[in-house]
């Protein structure tokens, strides 16, 4: 009896471990919220990275980061084509997506619930990893346009980019800086391509686009009818910095485009990547310096233009704990 009375103790205190271990296991398996400190049973075993369109800079971007990753932060990682900024911000979100590439104005009215969220109201499951490269907006006109100002927008022929577009809303706030709105324009809403022919065809008498420079369109366009590029005024660039401090002022090299032999002062906005804040600290720190130490190591020619001195600059949301580790042992502020 005494030996019976033993063995059946010595069973029940087994699978009462193994249920103990098999709980445990199962909530690991899950993961949970608040990874963002330590080393992370919330963290994916494969990262998606969110990009652009292929034919895009985001995604052959994305792509070499991908490789960077699994080379140097132990975790797999996967570049996705999706629809760009506002898409990515709802992959995040929905946990489809674990990094993302994002214009940081866009991040900005995603955190807020503002413009093109305004449905989705405020989303707060992202965070900044890292800014990348300017994108700029370039205001251009004919080469023989008697347009020399923003001022001399009013009661003119002017595209601000698709409905619901980052350059229309770029458009509408360099307006405000100037005291205008679009009810001051003849407004059109133009993808560049179609605004570049319109200015060609003498259609239309400038065009907003927000892009990395050299602009393929504009090149074109300036070695057919030739272009130049408006200016924004010191004390607007301060303005629209102060008002919105997703921008920074932005010179476009002289001879960047044939017919525009000098400098251009105006603003850009930047590429950013975030993600998702419930990634722990230890993971999104690999992640950001298997990134960010290995740009010459990317693959595209965009990639020249990634600096860690410059990775916060119009980063205008929280920082996910992990980068700025990172960014605080390189002394970037």
């Amino acid at each position: 009896m005494k030996k019976r009375s033993l063995l059946l103790s010595l069973t029940l205190l087994v699978t009462m471990s193994l249920m103990t271990a098999c709980g445990s296991g199962g909530n690991n398996a899950q993961g949970g919220q608040g990874g963002n400190a330590g080393g992370g049973s919330s963290d994916p075993s494969q990262l998606i990275i969110a990009t652009g369109g292929t034919g895009g800079t985001y995604y052959p971007l994305g792509g070499g980061m991908a490789d960077l990753i699994g080379k140097n932060a132990g975790v797999t990682a996967t570049a996705q084509a999706t629809g760009a900024s506002a898409e990515n911000i709802r992959l995040i979100r929905d946990k489809k997506a674990d990094i993302a590439f994002v214009q940081n104005d866009i991040a900005e009215y995603a955190s807020k619930g503002t413009n093109m969220f305004a449905q989705d109201g405020k989303i707060d499951s992202f965070q900044a990893l890292g800014a990348l490269y300017n994108e700029t907006i370039q205001i251009v006109v004919s080469k023989d346009s008697n347009i020399n100002s923003v001022a001399d927008l009013k009661g003119k022929r002017v595209s601000v980019g698709s409905p619901g577009s980052g350059t229309e809303m770029n458009a509408q706030q360099i307006l405000e800086a100037y005291g205008l709105t679009f009810d001051d324009l003849k407004l059109q809403r133009l993808s560049f391509a179609d605004s570049a022919k319109a200015i060609q065809d003498g259609q239309l008498d400038a065009a907003f686009q927000t892009a990395g420079t050299p602009t393929a369109a504009i090149t074109e366009l300036a070695a057919t009818t030739g272009v130049r590029i408006i200016p924004v005024d010191a004390d607007k660039i301060d303005a629209l910095i102060q008002k919105y401090p997703f921008y920074v002022k932005t010179t476009i090299p002289a001879n960047t485009y044939q017919t525009v032999p000098e400098e251009i002062t105006t603003v850009s906005v930047k590429s950013m990547l975030v993600v998702r804040s419930d990634l722990s600290e230890d993971l999104v720190y690999k992640v950001t310096k298997a990134i960010f130490e290995n740009t010459d190591k990317l693959g595209h020619a965009k990639a020249k233009e990634i600096k860690i001195e410059d990775a916060l600059k119009g980063v205008s949301l929280p920082v996910h704990p992990g980068a700025k580790k990172f960014f605080d042992e390189k002394g970037v502020k």
